[in-house]
């Protein structure tokens, strides 16, 4: 197969799916992703706590937010990490 049978292949594949199963495939994508950030953050700060980490994942994923980030910075504030 070449990189074009594959990329129709994955939007046929994609188009059969139920919403359900889209909704689902992007929660299990979004909680790799996370997971992803969270290794590559432990590696370069081992001194950080779970929860520490957990945070700081969630600063990178929103910080386009402006709002989102102000909330979470709040939160850690008020979080024993």
């Amino acid at each position: 197969m070449n990189e074009s049978e594959i990329e129709l292949e994955y939007r046929r594949r994609i188009d059969a799916m139920s919403a359900a199963e889209k909704t689902a495939r992007m929660a299990a994508m979004f909680e790799w992703t996370r997971q992803q950030m969270g290794r590559e953050l432990r590696k370069a700060r081992p001194e950080l706590t779970d929860e520490q980490i957990k945070w700081h994942v969630a600063l990178k994923i929103y910080e386009r937010e402006p709002e989102v980030v102000r909330l979470i910075k709040d939160h850690m504030q008020h979080v024993s990490c």
